[in-house]
């Protein structure tokens, strides 16, 4: 300690140095993967049906993550009384897949590829996007991990089969993943008012194996119960489109959509989820940072996968 009272050595404050997700070490090699979570970032933005921009999403959470970021071991919540992300978790990151512009095959194809690199090395992969269609390339990466349930926090279906031979846009994943034979089912929360699936992809998502809740049937229910049809001992994969939060304090998004979640509705479902499943994976999309000056939705995505990161380990450490 210094005189003052002060942890010695370099201040790290949040506008300096280089702009990783959280200020994590930078791994270039990803044969060389050596942590407990690998951030990856899928910047690709091809698959939209209105307003582009979301390619944009990892450069702006990985600089808002800064914000939370100062170099301290770990982060204090007084509410839980309990440390997150402490020296004892080791995130990565490992930049970005490399995307081919007009070519979703093969974006695709390089987003898995990362994602599998990050399985392989034992870790958990959290993919920022990106539109939501970069979810597809990342459950394929899992298709000899065994079975999982997916999570969806969307304001979106996203159930579309196809429409005019799009099969792999920002409108499909979701039923992309319920054809995998690993996916046992899917829990999809927030979905609200003039959808992009029509009535014919509701119906389909219920046949598949999906449970369908509102915003305000969520709210309803309680968080215990939104998150009910998720099964005991499921393992979990988590898919948050930032269009699930209300515009008011997301605005930064392609597709907004009001009358949607605040942020401790959202954290309380992850928090639960995290202490009730192992959770396997995760995306974060749709984040497009030039319609948000204020920089609001970015902060808020990066504050979500943070402190969502922080419960997963910490129910870990705890064996929960």
């Amino acid at each position: 300690m210094s005189t003052h009272g002060y942890l010695t050595g370099r201040l790290n404050l949040p506008f300096t140095g280089i702009a990783t997700f959280g200020k994590r070490p930078y791994v270039e090699d990803w044969s060389r993967i050596d942590a407990h979570a690998a951030i990856l970032g899928a910047p690709f933005d091809g698959g939209t049906q209105y307003r582009p921009g979301a390619r944009f999403g990892p450069r702006a959470v990985r600089e808002a993550s800064t914000l939370f970021s100062f170099g301290h071991a770990g982060a204090y919540d007084h509410e839980d009384d309990a440390t997150y992300l402490g020296s004892d978790v080791k995130i990565v990151d490992i930049g970005d897949a490399d995307i081919v512009h007009t070519d979703t095959i093969q974006s695709h194809a390089n987003i898995r590829k990362g994602v599998e690199a990050i399985l392989a090395a034992g870790a958990l992969p959290v993919t920022i996007g990106g539109d939501h269609s970069i979810n597809i390339p990342c459950i394929d990466a899992f298709e000899n991990t065994g079975d999982f349930h997916i999570l969806q926090i969307d304001a979106h279906l996203d159930f579309v089969d196809e429409r005019h031979g799009v099969r792999f846009g920002h409108g499909n994943p979701m039923r992309r993943a319920a054809e995998k034979r690993n996916v046992t089912g899917l829990t999809q929360i927030g979905i609200r008012n003039v959808s992009s699936t029509a009535r014919e992809g509701y119906e389909d998502a219920r046949a598949m194996g999906s449970t369908i809740l509102s915003v305000r049937k969520a709210r309803k229910l309680g968080t215990k119960a939104a998150l009910a049809s998720i099964p005991t001992g499921a393992k979990l994969y988590v898919t948050i489109d930032i269009d699930a939060f209300c515009p008011s304090i997301a605005p930064g998004t392609g597709t907004p959509s009001h009358g949607g979640f605040l942020y401790y509705e959202v954290l309380e479902l992850l928090q639960h989820a995290a202490r009730t499943h192992e959770i396997v994976g995760i995306d974060l999309v749709e984040v497009a940072p030039d319609y948000d000056p204020t920089g609001a939705t970015a902060i808020l995505a990066a504050q979500v996968l943070l402190n969502f990161l922080g419960f997963i380990f910490h129910a870990r450490a705890a064996g929960t």
